[in-house]
């Protein structure tokens, strides 16, 4: 899997609820453009919530292909995911898009790329960007010796994802099912 620089998107589904969390910082190479950008949104009628890494203009276009996809196939994100993944391989105008999704509703967690991967986390925990295995790290540890509701995890593993990602700051945006 291509590593995506430039943002930290976590999910976590713990006890029940399932939290999605972005960074709003945009950077173009060592410079930071955007403190608050929105990285995280609901699609589906607010059923799936999606968190992107990568270029903003690709992201873009695999929300919409999503939302396509979505409609198409009812709101089963699993069947809407597999169908996009073999469209972002196989499509000569997809296969060039540099990002990576994560999606998420009441049943799954998915964490979507180029190269066709469509992957569902043992644990309940999803990350991408380049602060993603620090959110990663700081979720699992707390998953296992905290007692915080996932809310909570995600809030405070961002936390820790910035304090340690240059490309990664602490102005967060959280959706949660």
């Amino acid at each position: 899997m291509k590593k995506i620089r430039s943002t930290t998107i976590l999910a976590l589904r713990h006890n029940g609820e399932v939290v999605v969390a972005g960074d709003g910082q945009v950077s173009l190479g060592s410079t930071i453009i955007k403190h608050q950008a929105r990285k995280v949104r609901r699609l589906y009628h607010d059923k799936v919530i999606t968190g992107f890494a990568g270029s903003t203009a690709d992201a873009l276009t695999l929300y919409d292909k999503l939302e396509q996809k979505l409609e198409q196939f009812n709101g089963n994100l699993l069947r809407a995911a597999v169908e996009l993944a073999k469209d972002w391989r196989t499509d000569k105008y997809l296969r060039r898009l540099e990002a990576m999704l994560i999606a998420v509703d009441k049943e799954y967690s998915l964490l979507l790329s180029g190269t066709g991967d469509v992957i569902e986390a043992d644990d309940g925990i999803l990350a991408i960007g380049s602060g993603g295995p620090y959110a990663q790290a700081a979720a699992t540890a707390l998953v296992r010796h905290a007692d915080l509701d996932a809310e909570a995890i995600v809030q405070a593993a961002m936390k820790i994802a910035g304090s340690i990602c240059v490309y990664t700051n602490q102005n967060v945006v959280l959706e949660k099912i």
